[in-house]
């Protein structure tokens, strides 16, 4: 198993976070950000949620903030595509990823997977790879009980500092959704264990993706 870093302490690394929904984000790839700044990359980072509205704007951005504070400079974006209907908007959600193109110019892009079973989630996979085609794309994972996890070929080991911080800012930040049954520590820390024994993580813990495509140089 060959270990290739993204970047080296010290590095300046640009990437954008798109997620459909304000804990997106946090939830599939909040672990390596952390790990990353906690590595001493310098992120640039641009975070973007398609659908974030009233209550959860306000989640959304104060859950940023507080994943993003040891970044070198970070912007937040909050769009108001409706839940739940992604396709039925995809022509909107692609002119707005064609003009999020013209201003940011990542080195990676971290995105939902095109194996979710959600729709919302499998149309900003489809429209990321359309738009971003000569990018790096990672495609993290959300838990749900659709039970469509997949088999990935992309981890990234958490050190325990990192885990525990991700799901303490999960459950600080996210109180609408306490009341969901899997949106707990045990499943989040759980998801973590299984893909850190999957790529014999030295702290145990890793979050897993998919890339579909990479130039080695």
């Amino acid at each position: 198993m060959r270990k290739i870093s993204l970047a080296a302490p010290g590095d300046r690394l640009s990437v954008l976070c798109l997620g459909a929904h304000s804990d997106d984000i946090e939830i599939g790839a909040g672990g390596t950000i952390l790990s990353l700044l906690a590595e001493g990359v310098q992120l640039d980072v641009h975070w973007c949620v398609l659908s974030a509205g009233n209550e959860r704007a306000a989640e959304a951005r104060r859950s940023a903030e507080a994943f993003l504070q040891r970044a070198a400079s970070y912007s937040i974006e909050l769009g108001a595509f409706q839940d739940s209907f992604f396709p039925s908007q995809s022509r909107e959600i692609k002119s707005w990823l064609l003009a999020l193109r013209e201003r940011v110019h990542p080195d990676v892009i971290f995105t939902h997977s095109g194996e979710d079973a959600h729709q919302d989630h499998r149309e900003i996979n489809k429209l990321t790879t359309n738009v971003f085609r000569d990018h790096l794309v990672m495609e993290y994972e959300i838990p749900k009980w659709d039970g469509d996890f997949c088999r990935r070929n992309t981890y990234v080991p958490l050190s325990e500092d990192a885990l525990n911080m991700k799901v303490a800012l999960l459950l600080e930040h996210f109180g609408t959704q306490r009341s969901k049954d899997w949106f707990d520590a045990e499943t989040f820390r759980g998801l973590a264990r299984l893909r850190g024994m999957e790529c014999r993580a030295p702290a145990r813990f890793a979050e897993a993706f998919t890339v579909r495509k990479f130039v080695l140089a």
